[in-house]
């Protein structure tokens, strides 16, 4: 142990005083010990780390979990291990010392050595695991692997509700809904995968419930995850055992996938519910119903893919790459066709995946020619699923059709063209043209029905939604499941779209859909012999002139006796009409030209619906009378006439019919409808003057659309009227107010009020009021006679009121029971002597037991409205039964007597409130009326709501004088836009009080309350001349998502952002950290304090007369570790630093800042302003100059250029010896300068400016278009030589596009131009130079009217001179313009 030797003296003064000393000596005195003993504790954990490593391997090898105490361990002994190993070279190094050590490192050493030897000792003591893994449990789900899982906007909404539901308290039964091959498995996967590894519960199982599911299978499967063995064989045993295990696991995921219908989980013996709150279930089903009879408290749709989704999807499972574009190109193509389906992708991706171009090329052309149906390779894997829900429809045979009415309804839909929204209407006139629901007699309980089998489809994934509720689609997969299915059987079904030629056709077809015929088909037949066919649908050419048509002859139709439903489409017939149809029950003709028609009707015997729509027929004839079978006609711009002649006494004769619907303009006599006993349904387009004044009355009616006839809607509706210029008796409406759904009324006089007028029931099936111009009205209802037992207007949704002169209110009395209780929208317009719309403090008894009124109202815009004084009344004991919790967008404008708009009460409801636009109300003071006594709650000072406001938009409010009084923000944390203006009394916006002295503070002593406007986009105030504040103790990393900021004219306006924060402010400035800030102006607010702002995507700034009436900020502002924008009176504007070059300014503008000297310390030479396109300065009167060499050389999108009243500034651009040495980053002389897209230049009013631009080699200005210099009294140069050379030759220089030179009040004026060089402007309209009286340039003209410039030689002699530069003028006035009439330019040739 020689390298101890030296140490072994101290060593004995150590023994000695060992009992005395320190404990930190032994560091020095004990090193030989502690290092001996380091290195044989470090020496044994790593053989116990080596020998831990080998049991887990092994264990894992097994396929065991190891325990975390052990995967811990040999991570913290892994650690120990890495960290000591420098401490073992370290005394390797101190060795060589041998015995002169240097004693510091030693002591330094030895301590480290001691600290870390118990750590190791620790870890060898808890090395003895008795095991270190166990056997992994049984998942039972297959989301180990979910590679399948497509990230869409589909299914990452839908996880997202997922996830939501199932952290949701009281959330027990989740529904996943979607049609087949949506993905539902694999996103439940995903789930079950998401819900385990983030450890939201103990166990998660998964497992499929078939149609025919094995019960006993399911069970032995969730108790093998359980590990649980069964005691007994019975599924009812199993049932118990698996139930009570299940119970003992606090939280617990089930997903049930694949299921079919109603199922009682406790028969496999999973508790949920009361019987084990902490167990959530997840189900997925094809039926939407399952959902509801499952009692899903949340149900969740899962839709289809986009198309560029699609794309990635099949890219992926195809293994394609991205270089080949041909064959991309194809796929494409084929992936469309799998219409976003996710299953259809993956299939067809799959069995496409490493086929050649030609194969992908066929597999296109047989999705086009739909011979994919019969490839299983290629949609084998689609239609077993779809088959399965198709099958599963299977109820009752319908004996005309052979299958099941729903499933037939299913067919049916797959008649229509590819991605075409399907009118409902035409598939309940086709549907009972094919006998479906035959035990139903009447129109109206057919129509039900087929209503009720598009439901259940669309329920059960075959068929889906469209944003309107009278049409229905079908996926294009499931579209060519469905063509798939009729393409053998009883129903046989054929659709051609584009059909150019006519198909090879056999007789066995029942349903035959040809869309889109060329006018020009080739080989059309006369005749077809199709014996079975049922159903034909025919349409001609959908891009086409208005007269060409497909031509049809009538014989083509003769061999097709069994047909029932005739669709026509763009067709046109021959003179010989129709042939017989003995069986045709359902005949729609749409676009079509039908000659002879009248006398066809004779051949249609069995006909019960017949539509003609925008039809050309010959005449509407007496022939109708023979159809003895019609229970459905339809007439809607029928022959060429704007109004439909009707013969007398034609309509009372159709005796079977039950719906009549002549929609144009008529000459009906409305007196027959009385001998039409069976009528359930009427739509007519009516005047005045067609209803009888006595002795007529419109039956009851289930369904009606009957309106005006200058009513426009383009759409038809369920129970409607639309009554205009009627000034009589409504009585002939009686029967239909009953049940009337949408009510419009239009110029209607005599009527003070609807309820009880009109209806004394209330009309309770109205949704939809609309009213305008009935002037005679005063209320809605008036209840003075019947104190509020009247249940009235209980179902209206929408309220439209315009230009009701007497209108005064909506009840007048006590409001009835149910009143306005599901009102969503309300506009009221122009109504001059209305003074409050919601009367609440008028209610009945009944009225307070019932749903809060006004809870479900949404939208709310009143405009115009002079007598206005309230929205709302609300007594303080009516509090309760009031509520604007539904409220989205409220919109006020010119509401002038208006005072207020809330009352707290209910502004504490509008918790959902998003959108609030208020204008030109003169009188309103504040938005929540604090201000009445009766209406002040409990500890409002810190009324908190609104939470989900996004736009906030005040404008021309003259007397406003708070938004929100007493009003903490926090309760606006989703406020996206700010827009106020032209409230000339407006104090505060948002957090301010008044002291007992009435003086303004800003809340100082919040503290907690200190927040975040983490949703803040637009913040827009203006011409608001008392405001003082805006955001009061707002943390400056508060508006992470800022992009606009824009404060004008606030003169008072005295803190935008204030913090009680220290790391918010930097020396009295406030710092403001705005990443995604693109455009800040702040003009004219001289009373602002400075504030910091860092916006590294700043792109438009505008400063304008900022601060200028406080005193100078510290100039000595913070170097701060980023670049920043100082905002307020200061000397710089720009702080560079770390780099940061604004290099994303577009717009600069700097008005009236009297104390700047310096936009931007530039000594680094790194800012650049490749972006910037406009720059404005004005009235910066110590403002030196603008750009450094290096920063000017940047400005290659510089396009406008505006400069004046800066009274100091020499240069726009610092010369070279005036930057010094220390900050050139190279030689700024190696690139010309040169600004190649400036086209406008002003300079006005510099009078130290010496020089414009520096002047080289290139073109310095070549798309200048606009030079305007003026009163800028110490100019000597406009354009200055960069570097002082002797003119050797004459230059040249163009510019080509500048067209108006101003020169004008110069008096130190020299050179336009460099001397030496030549000027030429062939572009040139105007040319003004005026009052400078040194100017040695000269301006003429040459032949083709070019202007030039050139500058006098001063040192030369006269006589050496040039004729062209003798001959020009020089320091006179010039106004020329071209095209001006005689010039005053010499011509010089």
């Amino acid at each position: 142990m020689a390298e101890y030797a030296a140490p072994a003296a101290v060593e004995i003064v150590a023994d000695q005083a060992k009992e005395y000393a320190s404990p930190y000596l032994r560091y020095f005195f004990r090193y030989g010990e502690i290092v001996e003993d380091f290195k044989n504790q470090r020496e044994a954990l790593e053989l116990k780390k080596e020998r831990v490593k080998i049991r887990v391997d092994e264990a894992e090898r097994q396929n065991e979990l190891i325990h975390k105490d052990v995967d811990n361990w040999l991570t913290s002994a892994e650690k120990e291990l890495k960290e000591t190993q420098n401490l073992k070279d370290e005394i390797d190094r101190v060795k060589c010392f041998k015995w002169c050590p240097k004693w510091g490192w030693r002591y330094s050493l030895s301590k480290k050595l001691a600290e870390k030897i118990p750590i190791i000792s620790k870890l060898l003591e808890t090395s003895n695991f008795a095991q270190v893994g166990y056997r992994r449990p049984l998942q039972g789900i297959e989301f180990i692997r979910s590679t399948d899982f497509m990230h869409s906007k589909s299914s990452k909404s839908a996880f997202n509700q997922i996830m939501e539901a199932i952290n949701a308290k009281g959330v027990n039964m989740i529904g996943l809904q979607g049609m087949p091959g949506v993905g539902k498995t694999t996103l439940a996967k995903e789930v079950g995968k998401h819900a385990r590894e983030q450890k939201f519960f103990d166990k998660v199982v998964m497992f499929t419930m078939s149609q025919n599911a094995d019960i006993n299978k399911i069970q032995d499967k969730v108790a093998d995850i359980f590990g649980l063995k069964f005691e007994t064989s019975s599924q009812e045993g199993k049932a118990k055992e698996l139930f009570r295990s299940m119970q003992r696991v606090k939280k617990i995921l089930v997903i049930v996938d694949d299921l079919w219908e109603e199922f009682k989980l406790e028969d496999i013996g999973i508790p949920f519910g009361d019987d084990h709150k902490g167990c959530k279930i997840l189900l997925t089903t094809r039926q939407q119903q399952v959902c509801s009879k499952m009692k899903c408290q949340k149900e969740i749709q899962l839709g289809i893919l986009s198309k560029d989704e699609a794309w990635v999807l099949f890219r992926d499972k195809a293994g394609l790459e991205d270089d080949c574009s041909t064959l991309n190109d194809v796929a494409k193509e084929v992936a469309a066709e799998c219409k976003g389906l996710p299953l259809a992708i993956v299939v067809v991706a799959k069995a496409l995946k490493g086929e050649s171009l030609n194969g992908w090329r066929d597999a296109n052309q047989r999705f086009k020619d739909s011979t994919h149906l019969y490839d299983e390779e290629v949609l084998g894997g689609v239609l077993e699923p779809l088959k399965l829900s198709y099958d599963y429809l299977k109820k009752g045979i319908n004996q005309m059709t052979g299958i099941n009415d729903i499933q037939f309804c299913f067919l049916l839909c797959s008649l229509f063209p590819e991605d075409e929204e399907i009118d409902i209407e035409i598939l309940i006139m086709c549907g009972i043209g094919v006998g479906l629901f035959p035990n139903f007699y009447s129109i109206e309980d057919k129509r039900k029905k087929i209503v009720e089998a598009l439901k259940k489809l669309q329920k059960s994934g075959l068929l889906l939604e469209t944003d309107g509720a009278d049409t229905i689609r079908i996926h294009d997969v499931i579209r060519d499941f469905a063509h798939w299915l009729t393409s053998t059987g009883e129903n046989r079904f054929m659709v051609k779209d584009t059909l150019k030629e006519w198909p090879h056709m056999d007789e066995s077809y029942t349903a035959i859909a040809l869309w889109n015929c060329s006018s020009i088909i080739n080989i059309f037949p006369d005749k077809v012999e199709f014996s079975k066919l049922k159903t034909l649908f025919l349409e001609g050419e959908r891009k086409r002139n208005r007269d060409d048509f497909l031509v049809v002859l009538g014989t083509f139709f003769e061999e097709m006796k069994a047909l029932q439903v005739l669709l026509l489409k763009r067709v046109s017939f021959s003179l010989k009409g129709f042939p017989s149809l003995p069986n045709l029950k359902t005949l729609r003709c749409y676009d079509c030209m039908l000659k002879n028609f009248s006398s066809s009707l004779t051949n249609m015997r069995s006909l019960e619906i017949l539509a003609l729509i925008a039809t050309e027929i010959d005449e509407i004839s007496e022939e109708l009378v023979k159809l003895s079978a019609l229970k459905y006609l339809r007439l809607s711009g029928v022959g060429v006439e704007r109004e439909m002649n009707i013969p007398p006494n034609l309509v009372s004769r159709l005796t079977s019919l039950q719906e009549l619907h002549v929609i144009p303009k008529n000459n009906l006599n409305l007196l027959e409808l009385k001998s039409l006993s069976r009528l359930t349904a009427l739509s007519l387009r009516l005047s005045a003057n067609q209803i009888p004044l006595e002795d007529f009355m419109f039956p009851k009616l289930q369904r009606y659309d009957i309106v005006g006839q200058y009513y426009s809607s383009d759409q038809e509706a369920f129970r409607r009227l639309a009554i205009q210029d009627f000034s009589s008796s409504l009585s002939a409406f009686n029967n239909l107010f009953c049940n009337v759904e949408a009510l419009s009324l239009r110029n209607v006089g005599g009527q003070k009020n609807i309820v009880p007028s009109m209806d004394e029931m209330g009309v309770n099936e109205l949704t939809s009021l609309q009213l305008k111009s009935c002037n005679d009205m005063e209320f809605l209802i008036d209840t003075k006679k019947d104190q509020g037992s009247t249940v009235a207007f209980s179902n209206l949704v929408e309220l439209i009121i315009e230009s009701m002169a007497s209108l005064k209110g909506l009840c007048y009395g006590v409001s009835p029971t149910r009143f306005l209780q599901n009102l969503k929208e309300v506009i009221i317009k122009d109504c001059e002597e209305l003074q409050v719309i919601f009367q609440i403090d008028k209610l009945s008894e009944k009225m307070k037991c019932q749903t809060p009124l006004l809870s479900n109202l949404t939208i709310l815009r009143l405009h115009s409205l002079p007598k206005l004084k309230r929205i709302w009344e609300v007594k303080p004991s009516h509090r309760a039964i009031a509520s604007l919790q539904s409220l989205k967008v409220v919109s006020i404008e010119s509401c002038d007597n208006l005072k207020t708009i809330f009352s707290p009460c209910l502004a504490l409801s509008m918790l959902h409130l998003q959108q609030l636009y208020i204008s030109y109300c003169d009188r309103l003071e504040q938005v929540i009326g604090f201000g009445q006594e009766d209406e002040i709650i409990e500890n409002d000072s810190s009324l908190c709501c609104w939470p989900k406001l996004r736009i906030l938009r005040i404008e021309f409010c003259r007397n406003l004088k708070y938004v929100c009084a007493n009003t903490w923000t926090q309760g606006l944390q989703s406020l996206e836009s700010v827009y106020i203006r032209h409230c000339s009394q407006l104090i505060q916006v948002f957090n301010m009080e008044q002291n007992k002295h009435g003086q303004d503070i800003v809340l100082p002593e919040l503290g907690s309350q200190n927040h975040c406007w983490t949703k803040l986009k637009t913040l827009r105030i203006e011409d608001c001349q008392l405001l003082k504040y805006l955001f009061a103790n707002t943390l400056s990393q508060g508006f992470p998502l800022l992009e606009s900021i824009y404060l004008k004219n606030c003169p008072q306006l005295l803190q935008v952002f204030s913090s009680t924060e220290e790391r918010d402010v930097i020396d009295d400035h406030i710092l403001l950290n705005v990443p995604f800030l693109k455009n800040l102006e702040v003009s004219n607010c001289p009373q602002i304090s400075c504030f910091i702002i860092q916006a590294q995507l700043i792109e438009d700034l505008v400063l304008s007369n900022v601060g200028n009436s406080r005193q100078l900020c510290n100039t000595d502002v913070p170097v701060l570790n980023e670049g920043c924008i100082v905002v307020g009176n200061q000397e710089e504007v720009f702080q560079v630093q770390g780099g940061y070059s604004f290099s994303t300014i577009k717009l600069l503008e700097l008005r009236n800042l009297f104390e700047v000297r310096v936009i931007w310390n530039d000594f680094a030479q790194i800012v650049t302003l490749e972006n910037l396109t406009t720059l404005t300065l004005s009235g910066c009167n110590k403002l030196r100059y603008i750009f450094s060499p290096m920063m000017a050389r940047s400005l290659s999108h510089l396009v406008d250029l505006f400069i004046e009243w800066c009274e100091e500034i020499e240069r726009l651009i610092l010369a070279k010896d005036q930057v010094s040495s220390s900050s050139s980053n190279g030689d700024t002389s190696l690139q010309p300068m040169s600004f190649p897209n400036l086209k406008r230049i002003v300079v006005i009013n510099c009078k130290n400016l010496n020089s414009l631009f520096p002047f080289g080699f290139v073109p310095v200005l070549p798309k200048l278009e606009t030079l305007i210099v003026t009163r800028n009294s110490k100019l000597e140069q406009v354009f200055e030589l960069e570097e002082k050379v002797e003119v050797v030759a004459e230059e040249e220089m163009k510019f080509d596009k500048l067209e108006w030179l101003s020169l004008e009040k110069l008096p130190g004026l020299i050179h336009f131009c460099p001397k030496g060089y030549h000027f030429v402007f062939p572009a040139m309209i105007e040319l003004e130079v005026r009052d400078c009286p040194k100017l040695a340039t000269g301006f003429f003209i040459d032949s083709q009217e070019f202007v030039h410039c050139k500058t006098k030689l001063v040192e030369q002699v006269a006589v050496e001179e040039s004729t062209t530069v003798q001959n020009a003028i020089f320091n006179e006035n010039i106004d020329w313009s071209r095209g001006g009439g005689e010039s005053q330019l010499p011509h010089i040739t």
